[in-house]
């Protein structure tokens, strides 16, 4: 089965291990393979990007997906978990589904859990910002 890909001008795709740049103008692309890795450039985190614990395991996610050989990305992975899991416990539920997308080869669908840890990260950060603020504004 194919994937049909719109491509915005100047938008990137990664396409195997190829990153692919579109030109000045929209683009379709209809890409046919079995079992090729694709990323839009939204759903792409960098090194630079991944700025919090939710996106450094999102990042490692992207990788196995990417790599030809995703178990060199396991030990980066297990390490971030370990220490996500210590911190928020609450987050164990989003972890265990990537957990299993992973033992399963479904690293597309390890990715879009990912994606909703990095919400619930968000969410717990805004939850305790939040309550800093109240907290300041009670003792001024």
């Amino acid at each position: 089965m194919a994937l049909k890909v719109e491509l915005r001008p100047h938008e990137r795709i990664i396409v195997g291990a190829c990153v692919i740049t579109n030109t000045d103008q929209r683009a379709r692309l209809l890409i046919e393979g079995d079992r090729i890795p694709i990323l839009r450039e939204k759903d792409i985190l960098t090194p630079e990007t991944a700025d919090t614990p939710a996106k450094l395991i999102y990042l490692a996610v992207q990788l196995m997906y990417l790599a030809p050989d995703p178990m060199a990305h396991h030990p980066a992975y297990f390490s971030l978990i370990k220490d996500v899991i210590s911190a928020t416990p609450s987050s164990w539920p989003l972890i265990e589904a990537i957990n299993n997308h992973i033992l399963n080869g479904d690293l597309y669908r390890a990715l879009k859990e990912a994606r909703k840890l990095i919400a619930h990260e968000a969410a717990l950060l805004d939850a305790a910002r939040r309550l800093q603020a109240q907290d300041a504004r009670k003792t001024a």
